[in-house]
């Protein structure tokens, strides 16, 4: 797949087994720098493994993944892609305040940003609390601002709101909008489809393969359907027709 400037990620005929058991079979897709795309689909689908694929974490039997024009979990991406997992990315005998500031102290980043970060997600006034003492939504709001530390250019979270309550999600997606406006691109995983209308760009994911990747309009105009799931729904049954 050629190189594309306005791309931050481009995958091309991404393959990956598991044992015997394929999990991505060929995907392909370009995600446009400054977005907010969105990874959908059913548990076992194969979104995680292709979040670990575009950070470079993940073994692939063929095709290629680019990241800001390098091959993904290549050095020059250090500084410039950030992770988020699904599991809180933090110290629990730490405090707010340790723990993002190890990581800014990682990436040659100070004190003041670490608070900066911290702010930024709304843990200024919990940034001395043990994090093994905070709620859930408290623990993914740190990881954020831990990841957040490095101004990363491409940020990638795995179901960052699973399991928060309706506030806490809302609260953390007004951060996923304005990060991309401040120019930031975003790959965010999720099984809940509500979540979609909040994207510029979805990728449906189903048994390793894209049956969609479209914007949330156009998605809902081609397949004559008034919301996101009814979409998803009726892009499945054509499938089971066609085989």
């Amino acid at each position: 797949m050629p190189s594309d400037p306005s791309s931050a990620i481009a995958v091309g005929d991404l393959v990956v087994d598991r044992g015997r058991k394929p999990v991505l079979r060929g995907v392909s897709t370009r995600i446009a720098a400054g977005s907010v795309t969105g990874l959908l689909g059913p548990s076992g689908s194969g979104k995680t493994t292709f979040i670990r694929a575009v950070v470079g974490t993940q073994k692939v039997k063929s095709g290629t993944v680019e990241v800001l024009g390098h091959p993904a979990g290549s050095k020059p991406l250090r500084k410039r892609l950030a992770y988020v997992t699904q599991d809180a990315s933090i110290y629990p005998d730490l405090s707010v305040k340790a723990n993002v500031a190890y990581f800014a102290a990682l990436y040659g980043r100070g004190r003041h940003e670490a608070m900066v970060a911290i702010e930024r997600v709304g843990m200024g006034d919990h940034a001395d609390r043990l994090a093994g003492n905070l709620s859930g939504g408290q623990k993914t709001r740190t990881s954020l601002a831990c990841a957040l530390v490095i101004e990363p250019e491409v940020l990638v979270l795995d179901e960052p709101t699973v399991g928060l309550d309706p506030v806490i999600r809302e609260e953390l997606w007004d951060q996923f909008r304005t990060l991309a406006r401040e120019g930031a691109t975003l790959l965010v995983s999720s099984h809940v489809m509500d979540e979609a209308d909040r994207c510029d760009r979805l990728l449906l994911l189903r048994e390793g393969r894209f049956i969609a990747d479209d914007t949330p309009a156009d998605l809902r105009a081609v397949t004559g359907t008034e919301n996101l799931e009814a979409a998803f729904l009726h892009l499945i049954r054509d499938l089971e027709k066609a085989d």
